[in-house]
């Protein structure tokens, strides 16, 4: 009886392990979502005309902000989630066509690339290890945070952007 009790308690472990894992997915698109609609917020905000500001000559356009963390989004979540890239390196920052049109396409495509793959984890992976641009080793869900991270460093650079362009940025979205 106790061994029995044992392996039901060990059965209920993990099965709990596994909802808490569950729900980290969950969270995780959640977020993702969320991070998508208040990116969106930036691209309606700044006025067309100016998705080529550039705040100093040396720094990228607000267009070609947004498409880098854009193509980050693509090789960050190509790696973490296995699912293949549909672009190359460097692709959508690249593009000739950085209207606001084509911009808010590729963005909200590479933010579609990131939660589909995310949703198709399993809750088990996201502790799997993964090498990141051949040289950092780490979990496949820190992979996901940083990339989190980083389309949030560069979106909220954009802030700048859009208040030199004489527009106002969204309120804060944290919720």
């Amino acid at each position: 009886m106790k061994k029995l009790k044992l392996v039901f308690s060990l059965i209920l472990a993990l099965l709990a392990i596994q909802s808490v894992n569950a729900q980290s997915i969950d969270e995780m698109v959640k977020e993702w979502e969320r991070a998508k609609a208040y990116t969106k917020e930036y691209l309606d905000a700044m006025p067309a005309d100016k998705y080529d500001l550039k705040p100093t000559p040396e720094m990228r356009s607000f267009a070609e902000q947004m498409l880098h963390f854009t193509d980050a989004n693509y090789a960050f979540a190509a790696a973490a989630t296995g699912e293949k890239s549909p672009i190359g390196q460097g692709e959508s920052e690249k593009s000739a066509d950085k209207s606001k049109e084509n911009t808010t396409k590729l963005v909200l495509a590479g933010y579609d690339f990131v939660i589909a793959g995310i949703k198709k984890m399993n809750p088990a992976s996201m502790n799997e290890n993964v090498k990141m641009f051949g040289r950092f080793e780490m979990t496949k869900g820190v992979a996901l945070a940083k990339c989190f991270e980083h389309q949030t460093h560069h979106r909220g650079q954009t802030t700048v952007y859009i208040r030199l362009a004489g527009a106002k940025p969204p309120q804060e979205k944290l919720f």
